[in-house]
């Protein structure tokens, strides 16, 4: 049934141009009666893809932290996009977005080639996680589609043809870029990939100051995160407070990982004490490519 209602909300969301964007999780703005409706067909498809019983339950015990319809209507995705996102990772988000831009849009997870990685431990790492995503989307494709998977090498990253996306979606990884000495690449990635007035939606754990050189606690000060992102030429359209966690002080034995989901506490210590604080607190920031 879920699946049959995602495929009446994506066909009504397809078929008017969605007016998205600014008005899902952010300030409200006044729009006309046909954008109104268009926004309203793409939230209805949104929600049923949130809904959708092809997630699994593990990430769905996640979305009170994450916060995914609010999260995606902030950085006004909707169903007939070309969505790039970056390191899907298990494919916490793909579960949600390949099903939403799947008849009217495109879903690109874009993945570390791993014929490029550091270590042959990396190169089996990258492998086993990118088989496991093309496996996840193989196996049900009726829900999924079919998915681009983009192999990049983070010392020159690419992410397809320039000006082809519509939007580029991080969740949780400026940390590791930053911890490599990749993050200018990356964001230089970004910028050429997306058309002009694209963009650029990042999700990341935030601490209270900037981070030194060979931090690696995992979190990201906002000044820092913008700093990279007009560096490569985006401009800073919004921030919301979406996924910020004010029970979470940033400081803990063993950096992000000591919460959720990672919950990794040091021995003798009280695992109760970091699972009521939950998930990190996160920066959410709406970047945009110029037009012109």
């Amino acid at each position: 049934m879920r699946r049959s209602l995602l495929c009446i909300a994506l066909l009504a969301a397809v078929a008017a141009p969605a007016a998205f964007a600014h008005n899902h999780g952010g300030d409200a703005k006044p729009m006309g009666a046909a954008a109104h409706d268009a926004h309203e067909q793409a939230k209805a498809a949104l929600d049923a893809a949130i809904a959708g019983d092809w997630r699994t339950p593990a990430n769905v015990a996640r979305d009170g932290f994450r916060n995914p319809g609010p999260t995606l209507g902030f950085f006004g995705i909707t169903p007939s996009m070309t969505v790039v996102e970056i390191t899907p990772g298990g494919g916490w988000y793909a579960e949600i977005l390949a099903p939403y831009l799947r008849d009217g849009g495109r879903y690109v997870a874009a993945v570390n080639d791993p014929t490029k990685a550091s270590s042959p431990r990396a190169t089996e790492y990258h492998a086993a996680n990118n088989k496991a995503l093309r496996d996840k989307f193989a196996a049900n494709a009726a829900v999924y589609g079919a998915p681009t998977l983009v192999e990049f090498s983070p010392a020159e990253p690419a992410f397809g043809a320039a000006g082809s996306a519509d939007a580029v979606l991080t969740f949780r990884n400026v940390h590791n870029w930053m911890m490599g000495d990749q993050e200018a690449g990356m964001f230089k990635g970004f910028f050429e990939v997306l058309k002009p007035g694209g963009v650029l939606g990042v999700v990341e754990h935030r601490s209270n100051a900037d981070v030194p050189d060979g931090d690696r606690s995992g979190y990201v000060s906002e000044a820092q995160v913008i700093a990279m992102a007009t560096a490569a030429g985006f401009v800073l359209e919004e921030k919301s407070e979406i996924n910020a966690n004010p029970k979470d002080d940033t400081d803990h034995p063993n950096g992000v990982w000591t919460l959720l989901p990672s919950l990794n506490v040091p021995e003798g210590e009280d695992k109760a004490v970091y699972q009521a604080i939950g998930e990190s607190d996160r920066m959410t920031l709406r970047f945009r490519k110029p037009a012109a």
